[in-house]
């Protein structure tokens, strides 16, 4: 519910009894209403022919000033008018101030301590709190209480009857927010219209050059792959397609490979001849050892058998 909302529908009882009023008795509902707890809003009560009546009667026109009161002014007119109002009551004179307090906050957020007194002529800070409390429990204005910085910190606040005069100024304000927020909106729509075509732009570039980038990746990858392809033909002529030439070039150079292989298995083998050779000839100190001595010393040996023989 919104604030202020309650204060319409407890207003509802009083335009009833409105329809059937006139001269002191409109006057008496005035005072009531402005009197009854809940009730902070009076335009539709102003707006009865009954009570318009009172605007123009001699006798009562005072209390027709005082809903005006009630209805759009606040405590410092009031006291600057106190003379030609009827007198208030404490009820009265607590809705007005609290009122009055509501119009101080539609204009200001931050409302100071000091202001406040002044404004609304508390006797002191204590009491001053319990009229916003009493305010904010009434559904006409949310806040918070700022003690340490001693202000009053608006949050929201219900909106007061507008005099007919202010009308036209509250619509030329309305027509100037109005033009305002259009001028804001199409300044947005152009702008999200230019990021819009930058967005496409961008992407469309960004499509071109990752064309291009795999373009480029797949030559260079090609290439290599033809350069690494060559490299191995290169290794391997053999499986390759060579001319008649190059045929002839392997064949040589597979016969000198031939020849050259021949050569070093019969070098190894003159090698391990060699080798064999040398185990079977004797050391130096065994030289004649083991060996048939000449023919000659032989038939020396023989005939000095003889000669010893009985």
């Amino acid at each position: 519910m919104e604030l202020g909302q309650n204060a319409v529908t407890k207003l509802e009882p009083f335009l009833l009894m409105s329809k059937s009023a006139k001269g002191a008795a409109a006057a008496k509902l005035i005072q009531d209403a402005t009197s009854a707890p809940g009730v902070f809003v009076f335009g539709e009560l102003l707006e009865l022919p009954n009570i318009q009546e009172l605007a123009t009667h001699e006798q009562y026109s005072q209390f027709y000033s005082s809903l005006q009161l009630f209805a759009y002014k606040t405590y410092q007119d009031y006291l600057q008018h106190k003379g030609s109002l009827p007198p208030l009551n404490d009820s009265q004179v607590t809705k007005l101030k609290q009122l009055s307090l509501v119009s101080l906050a539609s204009e200001k957020r931050i409302l100071p301590y000091s202001l406040l007194l002044q404004a609304i002529e508390m006797p002191n800070i204590r009491e001053l709190e319990d009229l916003i409390i009493d305010a904010i429990y009434s559904d006409i204005i949310r806040g918070k209480l700022n003690q340490k910085e001693q202000q009053f910190e608006v949050e929201y606040t219900m909106g007061r009857d507008i005099e007919p005069e202010d009308i036209e100024k509250l619509l030329a304000s309305l027509r100037n927010w109005a033009s305002t927020t259009s001028a804001v909106l199409a300044t947005l729509d152009d702008k999200l219209a230019a990021l819009t075509s930058n967005a496409v732009t961008s992407k469309e570039a960004a499509q071109t050059y990752e064309t291009a980038y795999q373009a480029t990746l797949k030559e260079v990858y090609d290439k290599h792959k033809e350069a690494k392809a060559g490299v191995r033909a290169g290794q391997f002529t053999g499986r390759t397609g060579l001319t008649p030439a190059g045929e002839r070039e392997r064949d040589k150079q597979r016969e000198r490979e031939r020849l050259e292989r021949e050569e070093r298995e019969r070098k190894e083998r003159e090698k391990e001849q060699g080798d064999s050779m040398d185990v079977d000839e004797p050391p130096e100190g065994a030289k004649g050892k083991g060996r048939r001595a000449p023919l000659q010393d032989s038939n020396a040996r023989l005939s000095q058998r003889k000669r010893t023989r009985p």
